[in-house]
C-alpha cells in the first residue's frame, strides 16, 4: 500500500506547524498565525510559514491538529524526583514564564521565577 502524499504533506505541515504554538503559549488562529509569520519570529522563512499557516487552518476544524506531543511534553518532568520540582517543570511546559532560544539554534530554554520567602 503506497502512502497518501497529499496526508504525508499536510501530516508534515501540521508538524511543522506545531512547533509555533508552543512557543506563543496558546492555540493559535490563522490571524495570529500570519501575525507570528510577518513578525520573523519564525525559524522559517516567511513563505513557508505562511503556506503552513494556511495548512494548519484548513486542517484545525477538521480537528488534525491535536497535541499529539502533549503527554510527551509532561514526561520529561518525571525526570524530576522532587515534587516541587516536577511541579515547576510542569507549569514551565504549560507556557509559564519565558521561553527563549529556537529549535534551528539548538533547543529552547524554559525559564520560571518563583519567588520563596525568607527562611524557606
Amino acid at each position: 500500500m503506497r502512502p497518501n502524499p497529499i496526508l504525508m504533506l499536510t501530516a508534515a505541515c501540521a508538524l511543522a506547524f506545531s512547533t509555533l504554538a508552543p512557543a506563543q503559549g496558546t492555540r493559535s488562529t490563522y490571524a495570529e498565525d500570519r501575525a507570528f509569520c510577518n513578525s520573523g519570529q519564525s525559524s522559517q522563512d516567511r513563505a513557508t510559514c505562511l503556506r503552513e499557516a494556511g495548512a494548519a487552518a484548513q486542517e484545525r476544524p477538521r480537528g488534525n491538529l491535536s497535541e499529539a506531543a502533549e503527554p510527551n511534553k509532561f514526561a520529561r518532568c518525571d525526570y524530576h524526583k522532587n515534587p516541587e520540582d516536577r511541579e515547576y517543570c510542569i507549569r514551565r511546559m504549560r507556557g509559564e514564564g519565558t521561553v527563549s532560544g529556537s529549535v534551528d539554534g539548538g533547543g529552547l530554554m524554559r525559564e520560571l521565577t518563583v519567588p520563596v520567602k525568607p527562611g524557606q
